[in-house]
């Protein structure tokens, strides 16, 4: 077992712009495998990173304030992770490295947007279905929030994620620089994952699952759980503290695992963001639960630990919710805080009753409403595959908003696990859950429900991208369709779901006589 706590917790290097072109910065980043001390006691490991490190470096950018963003690939040509052949993508002879990145959170135009099947290889030899740019732009016109960028390519996004192609991307504005939260050395940003690693430090990802399925090797896994957590790239790390306030930005950009979050001696997390901006209020909560690709934005007070060692552990099961709890000695721990002493300097930090304004959306805005369900069935091998509304990929685009509309989607959900849901382009809000009948809805299609709506929690009331739908309930969301139209797509953001069938494309179309953005 690798010792905790023996590394101390890197900060991903800030990504510089090469260029300012017609007062837009342009930034370069080229994928590229490298080998990375992810442990102490463990030799280099082959990743794949942004810029050659994992995770990718931090972006930082302001509102308002379009940037321009060269992806390259300098990627080989072998992958060295297992690839299933029988999942859509990966099938008919498509190169085992091809990427494409999508800036998840971000409101950009579909040719930016990192559409899964607008991939390259190495060189930008395009083999694609659709055309993708080798130039991404970011408008960046949304409210200070911690996005994140990744990869999408069909097919192969858990294992080209896994192989380390994961980055924040931090948007800002004045109203939130103008709040006197933590900044500067104080303002990290944390990204959670879990990884399992071969004796000579090579990343252990299964070739099939337990039990095996006959006829096909590699083959896709149910959902991929890690023996070690990391954070920032590094295995169970720790960082040093002064007693004061610190924020931080914190992402699950774990394959599959949910972490609900806790920090000894019963400090709190001060919630002040979630996945697309600020709260309008702080709300303190002592578990913090993320699904993957979820985030949240929090403040730390050391300030009554002062030489005490705080550890963040982690208490959700996987497959969550039904699933086995974590091993309270191994991925029942994320990481330690050492709290410092003494200050370097005070501290004149604090954390505003009130943070943002923003519209609470109301059902009575909508224009329509889709009921869409989350399901499973067994595919030709006897492997049960996870779909939207019992639709393929490659089936008929069903979902297809008119731009400027305001929707309600109800997802039910009539499978036992929380599938994290993902739509592109929007943010939305979060109405409400309520349970029903699932047994009915599966014999004669009827929703029946057994139980109240109940809102969500008030740290999920800020606007969102990423929604837990729970089983056995109907989660609902209301979001508008803006500013472009185009196609999009939307998706559990469990990895090993997303890849096999549990993704599906959207359109926004443009109405008779309307512009399209």
């Amino acid at each position: 077992m690798l010792e905790k706590f023996v590394d101390r917790l890197p900060i991903m290097p800030v990504i510089q712009p090469s260029t300012i072109k017609d007062q837009i910065p342009f930034y370069e980043v080229t994928m590229k495998e490298s080998m990375q001390k992810l442990h102490r006691d463990l030799p280099p490991t082959r990743v794949w990173g942004y810029n050659g490190v994992f995770p990718g470096p931090t972006f930082h950018v302001f509102r308002n304030q379009p940037v321009h963003v060269l992806w390259k690939s300098e990627l080989p040509e072998k992958h060295f992770l297992p690839i299933d052949t029988t999942v859509h993508g990966a099938d008919h002879g498509a190169p085992e490295v091809r990427t494409v990145v999508h800036l998840h959170g971000g409101v950009t135009p579909e040719s930016s947007d990192g559409y899964p099947e607008a991939w390259f290889t190495p060189g930008f030899q395009q083999v694609g279905k659709y055309f993708t740019h080798r130039v991404y732009e970011y408008p960046n016109g949304q409210a200070a929030t911690n996005l994140w960028y990744h990869d999408h390519a069909m097919g192969i996004t858990r294992l080209n994620i896994y192989a380390g192609l994961t980055g924040m991307y931090i948007v800002h504005d004045k109203e939130e620089l103008s709040l006197p939260l933590p900044k500067g050395e104080y303002d990290i940003p944390l990204i959670i994952q879990d990884r399992s690693f071969q004796d000579d430090g090579s990343l252990y990802y299964p070739s099939e699952p337990t039990p095996p399925v006959e006829g096909v090797d590699p083959s896709v896994l149910p959902d991929f759980f890690g023996k070690t957590n990391l954070v920032n790239g590094m295995v169970w790390p720790y960082l040093e503290v002064e007693p004061r306030k610190y924020r931080f930005r914190i992402l699950n950009g774990a394959n599959a695992r949910f972490y609900g979050l806790s920090l000894s001696y019963c400090v709190p997390f001060i919630q002040i963001g979630t996945d697309q901006g600020l709260l309008k209020h702080p709300v303190s909560v002592r578990n913090l639960l993320l699904a993957p690709a979820e985030r949240a934005d929090v403040v730390i007070d050391f300030r009554s630990s002062a030489g005490e060692e705080i550890v963040m552990t982690n208490d959700a099961a996987s497959p969550f919710p039904q699933g086995k709890l974590p091993n309270p000695k191994t991925t029942g721990i994320v990481m330690k805080f050492r709290v410092k002493k003494h200050l370097s300097s005070p501290d004149h930090s604090r954390v505003p009753n009130y943070l943002s304004t923003y519209h609470v959306m109301n059902e009575k805005e909508s224009n329509n409403e889709r009921n869409l369900s989350l399901g499973m069935r067994p595919d030709q091998y006897g492997r049960e595959i996870h779909l939207l509304n019992n639709d393929l990929w490659s089936d008929p685009i069903t979902e297809k908003p008119r731009l400027g509309d305001t929707e309600i989607w109800s997802f039910v959900n009539v499978s036992n696990a929380t599938h994290p849901i993902h739509l592109h382009l929007v943010k939305f809000q979060i109405l409400d859950r309520q349970p029903f009948d699932r047994d009915m809805y599966e014999k004669e299609g009827k929703i029946v429900t057994t139980g109240p709506r109940v809102k969500p929690a008030l740290n999920e009331q800020g606007w969102k991208d990423t929604v837990r739908a729970n089983p056995k309930e109907i989660t609902r969301i209301i979001m508008t369709f803006t500013p472009y139209a185009g196609l999009f797509v939307w998706h559990c953001h469990i990895l090993e779901h997303e890849d096999y069938e549990m993704m599906r494309p959207y359109e926004v179309v443009v109405k008779r006589g309307q512009a399209r953005a």
